[in-house]
């Protein structure tokens, strides 16, 4: 969205940065499947190179600094830092032990500063008005305004920015509308996905990170996934071991392995094949990953998954029989 509708505030945030870490080349990572922001970065780099804001001695100062759009293959594990840099070296994107950390060792072995493009466009605001102006937006240690995607079963979907703090609830029914179906809203999905699943009784959770954080949850890149009272959430857990099979850069065993065995192991649950024991090595299997993965890839997927069984067990465990039950 600020790529393709406000390309020079990166431009901006990225110049200002780098001068003042005494950068001079700058690059910025695009996967492939983003083709309007690689054309609207493109032609903002060439419209500031004209005018003079990039390149050698910028506006006139003894300052340089030149930046260049690399196109990225689709790799999702490429959105973590050490990943994006062996994708930027032509490479494989496998994600590198740390240290030594990027800010050490980084692009073509010299010392890198990496940020999401939301930080570099904060830069021009801050500086312009102040840190007080921007701290001024948001709640505890979450300041300034996020873009939220508003997605799925939901009546208004979209890209609605605003200030941390708004609650979860607030976001799906007021500003959402609640589901486009009509029916009950009975899950969302919060930080891409691999985010936890929120149910309705977490929807007075505040928007930021620290919130979040307290509730096993993330914000990640602000998208916000609704579902109605129809889902199956098995299918939902087993969807995000999936989804870590597939992008997984296979370099760690925690989550190569860790994520393919998950796929098995929900859908032997499916199949109400030893229910128990089977929840038990899910749960044991997502505290590997958790802590013994080298990225956030193999380490959030536990999220998705936790957060499924811990609010939604009952599409997990097969209700009892009237036998059962009389006993």
């Amino acid at each position: 969205m600020i790529m393709e509708g406000d390309p020079f505030l990166v431009i901006e945030g990225m110049t200002i940065a780098a001068i003042t870490v005494g950068a001079t080349k700058g690059y910025i990572y695009v996967r492939s499947e983003y083709p309007h922001a690689v054309e609207a970065m493109n032609a903002a780099i060439a419209a500031a190179k004209r005018g003079g804001y990039l390149g050698t001695n910028i506006g006139g100062t003894t300052q340089s600094f030149d930046l260049e759009v690399r196109v990225g293959a689709g790799a999702y594990v490429c959105g973590e830092e050490t990943s994006l840099l062996e994708s930027l070296e032509g490479r494989r994107g496998i994600v590198r032990a740390k240290p030594p950390l990027p800010a050490h060792h980084g692009l073509f072995g010299k010392p890198t500063v990496i940020n999401n493009v939301l930080s570099f466009a904060a830069i021009p605001f801050i500086l312009a008005e102040g840190a007080k102006a921007y701290a001024d937006f948001g709640m505890g240690r979450s300041r300034g305004t996020m873009p939220i995607q508003l997605a799925g079963n939901i009546r208004y979907g979209g890209l609605f920015e605003t200030a941390f703090g708004v609650t979860l609830g607030e976001l799906v029914d007021d500003i959402g509308g609640g589901t486009f179906t009509g029916r009950p809203v009975r899950a969302v999905q919060v930080g891409g996905p691999l985010g936890a699943y929120f149910p309705r009784a977490l929807f007075d959770t505040p928007f930021d990170y620290e919130a979040f954080a307290a509730r096993d949850g993330l914000i990640g890149h602000g998208g916000i996934v609704v579902f109605d009272d129809s889902v199956d959430m098995r299918k939902q857990a087993r969807f995000a071991m999936e989804f870590c099979a597939v992008e997984s850069c296979g370099k760690c065993t925690p989550c190569r392995i860790g994520s393919t065995r998950g796929v098995e192991t929900i859908e032997k649950i499916m199949r109400r094949e030893r229910v128990t024991e089977n929840l038990a090595l899910v749960e044991d299997l997502c505290n590997t990953m958790k802590f013994g993965s080298l990225c956030a890839l193999g380490g959030f997927t536990p999220y998705p998954v936790l957060s499924a069984l811990k609010h939604f067990r009952e599409d997990f465990v097969p209700a009892p029989t009237t036998l059962q039950a009389a006993e």
